[in-house]
Order: structure tokens, then sequence, then C-alpha cells
């Protein structure tokens, strides 16, 4: 029987020869065209792009040549992108989407597709619920009615100029120059090598760099940064007396900020700043979008700021929705991703890591001290996420207490229920809690924050005991 291909928060990803192979991957993208066939555009052109992953190009030209079956031009990328060079490729080529081949952060084992519409932003529910819908009428016996291979040659497309541009147009990189800041670079083997860096590098800003070569396995770990994986970065730093380390994971679209004294600043705090930052620095007031899961040093900004709050289920899709109407300023995540007022509805790690550059230079203050700033006016937020395995036994019975509101946690009253995605608790104390079952595996995420880090401990040891006792 034919594995079921699913779609989830940024697409299908699955380990290389097990569920990612030749068939699957071909399958899906038989799905992905012919749903755009269905949306009965004129000339439909998709772009077709991946990150530095194995077998990535094999897939490339394999996605091309079947999209050309079905009349649909594949303008296809021949570099590693990052991903929202990609979506704004989509949007500056009038494209009618973008297949990527991209398992982002996941370990070197896995490869994946991510499905961005035209408008460049990750496709919405019900346009990869058509997609999975698409890919089971092929598997229904369509196969044998094979396109037709006459179809339109491949044309290629560099987004890389398109976007470095755009980004010149966004970040302020003049200030960086002129305050003489140093920065620190690692890609992460990944897709943002010969961006951030060449940005800052023609700007004539100290930039160095690590990683910057191809390495499928990406060290032997999944190209994530954060703060475990970001030693070699710290030492480049120390190397050349950075004012800032910027870190992108695989395919660029989540960031990873190290301090001026080595402290990886948590994505939480580097939304807020650049929150704070932008209202301060572009006079935007618009409002601002985060995840349920995400700090509430945000809603504190807001408040102060008085600008309109927006709370997202997670995944960054709701946000890029929200930069699509032009309702915020920024929208971010937890999970180190954000995006900015008219820019690309995808996480963007790539700008993320240059506007932080913008906010030290001008600001002149590292990250950690515009921080306590930040505390001393809005009060000080502790969040922390956990991740908890669940028996099949402990899973049943949590899920049900889920469905419950209860009325007191930590010893504290529960003021709020929020359900926007999973439950979350806010306490009378200004404190909460959110939990998140994982659709793919036995396991509840657990977001903590507190108003102080004794206050943290407690509510952490109080929200394992809530799924387990």
């Amino acid at each position: 029987m034919a594995t079921q291909i699913k779609f989830g928060t940024s697409g299908w990803r699955a380990v290389v020869a097990e569920e990612f192979t030749f068939e699957n991957v071909r399958r899906a993208v038989h799905g992905i065209s012919r749903y755009v066939v269905s949306q009965k555009s004129k000339s439909p052109k998709v772009i077709v792009g991946r990150d530095p992953r194995f077998l990535g190009e094999t897939f490339v030209a394999m996605a091309a040549e079947i999209l050309s079956g079905y009349q649909v031009t594949p303008l296809v990328i021949a570099e590693a992108a990052p991903t929202p060079a990609i979506s704004y490729a989509v949007t500056q080529a009038k494209a009618d989407g973008a297949i990527n081949f991209t398992a982002s952060h996941n370990p070197p084992e896995y490869n994946g597709i991510k499905f961005s519409t035209p408008d460049g932003a990750p496709a919405l529910p019900e346009t990869t619920k058509a997609i999975e819908a698409e890919i089971a009428a092929y598997d229904q016996g369509l196969r044998s009615q094979r396109p037709v291979s006459t179809g339109p040659g491949s044309q290629a497309i560099d987004p890389r100029r398109m976007y470095l541009s755009r980004l010149r147009e966004i970040v302020d990189l003049d200030v960086i120059k002129k305050a003489g800041l140093k920065v620190a670079f690692d890609p992460l083997w990944g897709a943002a090598r010969g961006y951030s860096d060449t940005l800052l590098h023609e700007a004539g800003v100290e930039v160095a760099t690590v990683h910057d070569y191809r390495d499928v396995l990406f060290g032997g770990h999944a190209p994530e940064p954060d703060d475990h994986l970001l030693d070699d970065l710290r030492q480049k730093m120390r190397d050349i007396g950075a004012g800032i380390g910027i870190a992108t994971d695989g395919d660029a679209d989540r960031f990873g900020i190290v301090d001026q004294d080595g402290t990886f600043v948590q994505p939480n705090y580097i939304v807020a700043l650049l929150f704070d930052y932008l209202v301060e620095s572009r006079g935007w007031k618009n409002g601002v979008g985060k995840s349920v899961a995400t700090t509430n040093l945000i809603n504190a900004l807001a408040q102060k700021h008085k600008i309109q709050l927006y709370e997202t289920p997670v995944g960054f899709k709701y946000i890029g929705e929200l930069i699509k109407e032009d309702k915020i300023v920024i929208g971010g995540e937890e999970s180190a991703g954000l995006s900015i007022r008219k820019h690309v509805p995808e996480k963007d790690g790539v700008l993320a890591g240059l506007l932080c550059c913008e906010m030290v230079a001008r600001r002149g203050a590292s990250l950690g001290t515009q921080l306590e700033k930040i505390f001393a006016e809005v009060g000080s937020f502790y969040p922390l996420r956990e991740n908890f395995r669940l028996t099949p036994e402990v899973q049943a019975k949590f899920t049900e207490k889920l469905r419950r509101d209860p009325t007191e946690f930590s010893g504290s009253k529960v003021a709020s229920v929020v359900r926007t995605d999973g439950l979350k608790l806010l306490l009378a104390d200004g404190s909460w809690v959110c939990y998140r079952l994982s659709g793919t595996e036995p396991v509840v995420r657990v977001y903590s924050e507190a108003r102080s880090r004794e206050g943290l401990q407690k509510l952490s040891a109080a929200a394992k005991a809530w799924i387990f006792d």
C-alpha cells in the first residue's frame, strides 16, 4: 500500500530512502502539478528550488520534468537557495507557486517538500488538503494516463540578486558599517551560504563565516541554529572581536543569535526586541503578531506602544496571512521564525540576523543590555519550552484531561483558558503554561512562562507533574 503523504505545518518531511523515496516524491509532485493545473491559470509556471541536502539536484530535475508534462513551465533554481528567497522570487516572477525540496532544521537523513502559493506564503491547510486529494486521485489508477512529455522546457531563475536587493532596501547597512560592528556568521552548511555574509561584506562590514561549504550531513547533526550547536560561531566571534553572531538553519528560514559575550539570546526575546526596535526606528504602529506559544513580553510591549496584538495558532502560515494583509509591524514565533511588514509572508532567518545587526549598531548596546532595559520598563518574562514523550496510556489519559478547563494550577487561580492552539492556562500572577500534542509523534510540547527565574522553575515542575499525575 502506498505511503500516505501528508503536508503538515511546513510541508511533507520524511527520512530519505524510507518514506522519502523517488516513487513517493513523484507522487507528491504529480499531486502538486494536478493542483496547479486545477487553478486554471493561463500559462502556469512553478519555481523549483532546494536546500543543500542529499539528492536535492536530482529531486529538482525530477520535479521539473513532471511539471513540464502537465504543461506547467518549471522555473529552476540551480543552486541551494534560502526558503525566504524562493518565497520572494514567487512574487517577483508572478509564479503560480514554488516546490521547495527542504527539511529545514530536521536532521540530515530527512528531506521534504514545501509548497508555496502564488503570494509566496506557505500553503494553508485548504491548499495542502487539496494537494493530498490530488495525490490520492493520481494513485487511483490515473498513473496510466501519463501526461504528455512534450511540455514547456525548464527556464533558469536566480532568486539571489532580487532577494539581496530587497534586503538592501529593508536593512540599514550604512548604520552597521558606521558603527564599526564586526559580525560572525554561521549558515550551518545550509542555504544561506553567500547571502548574509556577502551582503554585509559588500556594505563594508567586517564579517567572518564558519561552515561555509556544502556538507549534506551538516556536521553530523541537525542544521538547527540552537545554543548547543553554535560553539564554532562563538569561537569565530572571539577570533575577530565580533559584537554579534548570527546563524541560520538548513533552509535559512530560522535564526539563531549570539550576543557579544557569547550568550545565546532565545528567539522569544529576539522577536520582542525587534518589535520594540522597529516601532522606534521605522515608526510603524499597525500591529504585532505572535503564536499562542510565544512570550507575553510581546503583549506587554504592545500595551506600552499602544499597538494591537494578534495571537495565532502555531504555524507561520497564520502570521503570513497577517503580513499579507499589512496588519502587523512584525510577526514571530518562539521557534525562531519571523518576518516583517511589506516583506515575504514566510519565515526569514537571513533578515532576522541582519536586523539584529542593525539594532545593535544603531542602539550602541548589546542585546543583553537592551533586554534589561525593556525588562525595567515593562517587567521581566522568562519563557521555556520542553518536550515530554508519552506512553499510549498516559497519552490517552492526558488527551482526555486537555478537554477540561482547570480552575487552579500550580497553586494559582487560572485567570483564563485559551484554546487558540492546544490548551493555554493564564494564571492570576501573570505566568502561563500551554500544552500542545504533536500530530506526528507521542509527544506533548509544553510552553511555560513566569515573571521570575524562581517562578519558572516552580511552574515547569508543576507543568510536568500535571501531565503525569
